[in-house]
């Protein structure tokens, strides 16, 4: 195998592919990439056996036909390190010669493993397709992520939930994630060729490197599932995973429905506000408490070492016509759903110990729940 490609090229494929591998594996051949360069181009695979993305690079100019593996983090270090626009040439004799790559003037060569032990995660068969506008993918995995538990005992909740669901008598495409603490619900129009498809959990891994992805294109973006595996097309490159294997709670259940105190807020001062009263506290969970009147919100914390903070919001940026009303929330909760939310939030609240409803209220398309803390 030999091949010549522009450094940026391959660069950008290589970020990719090492950003799939799994950094502390105990399976050698999973650290590598796997080379495959034939007369339509160059193709990379990376896999951790939970996800495998392959990618067609463009423009490589293939001397000699062949295949080999090869250390995902080092190739991607070294040629990060070259130089701008230099030109990358990878040689690989055969059997277990090491890779010889050379730019310009610098050399090196790297040990490599064989094709015949990498490991192939096909896809199977994948009934179920349908398109996703890139931004509005974009939009369902911003707008649930940081609700994702990170708790593994319960691994039903390490993913974000994504199903049809019925919504004020139509259907529509939803993501779901939650921690417990916190419920991230969102939903777009239903594409075309989804109306059928299993409720299925997109893993934490998958769902971080589909976002970075997304990020680099504007088009629509293909999507294919079964109820085990599901594959993401995005231009060039394909990401395929597998599924959480588990059954997602009836979130709808903890979605309280007579909440009728209400507080509109501008989000932007909220969320500052928010954040300068936290400092006070060195607590991980930095809580801090929010105090209601007839359009005034007092946001207060409180910290044994350091001291007390308050900061009063009214004059406009505070709507709020019901029984005076004390709750507290995790600061950094209130900031996950500020930094979603367009210029308006609106909080719907029973009382002090019962879960709020967050809504945008420019974007209904989007929900979310908050477990109350004691302050």
């Amino acid at each position: 195998m030999k091949f010549s490609v522009e450094r940026a090229i391959l660069l950008k494929a290589l970020a990719h592919a090492q950003s799939v591998v799994e950094k502390r594996n105990t399976i050698p051949i999973l650290a590598n990439i796997l080379l495959d360069a034939r007369e339509g181009g160059l193709k990379i695979t990376a896999t951790d056996m939970e996800i495998a993305i392959v990618e067609e690079v463009p423009g490589v100019q293939v001397a000699r036909a062949g295949r080999t593996t090869a250390p995902a983090a080092t190739l991607f270090e070294i040629v990060r390190k070259l130089p701008d626009g230099a030109t990358v040439e990878l040689d690989h004799k055969g059997g277990d010669a090491p890779l010889a790559l050379r730019a310009g003037r610098f050399q090196t060569s790297l040990s490599v493993l064989p094709v015949e032990d990498y490991p192939a995660m096909t896809e199977g068969s994948l009934p179920h397709a349908f398109k996703l506008e890139a931004a509005k993918l974009r939009g369902l995995i911003d707008r649930t992520r940081f609700a994702i538990s990170t708790e593994e005992t319960r691994y039903y909740l390490n993913g974000i939930y994504l199903h049809v669901a019925d919504a004020e008598g139509r259907k529509v495409l939803r993501a779901a994630a939650t921690d417990g603490h916190r419920l991230a619900r969102v939903e777009e129009e239903l594409p075309a060729g989804a109306a059928g498809m299993p409720g299925v959990i997109i893993p934490r891994k998958t769902v971080a490197e589909l976002r970075k992805l997304a990020e680099e294109t504007r088009d629509e973006i293909e999507v294919k599932l079964s109820e085990t595996k599901i594959s993401f097309r995005i231009g060039a490159v394909a990401l395929t995973s597998k599924l959480i294997d588990g059954t997602f709670p009836d979130y709808e259940r903890v979605i309280p429905k007579g909440n009728d105190k209400v507080m509109e807020v501008h989000s932007k001062a909220f969320a500052e506000a928010v954040s300068r009263v936290a400092a006070i506290s060195s607590e991980r969970s930095r809580p801090v408490k929010l105090s209601l009147a007839a359009d005034y919100l007092e946001v207060t914390a409180n910290s044994a070492e350091a001291g007390n903070a308050r900061e009063e919001l009214d004059g406009g940026l505070v709507t709020y016509a019901a029984a005076p009303l004390e709750i507290g929330f995790q600061a950094r909760y209130l900031a996950d759903i500020t930094d979603q939310a367009g210029d308006t939030l609106v909080f719907r609240f029973s009382d002090g110990n019962a879960p709020t409803v967050v809504q945008d209220k420019a974007d209904q398309g989007a929900l979310y729940v908050l477990m109350p803390m004691r302050v």
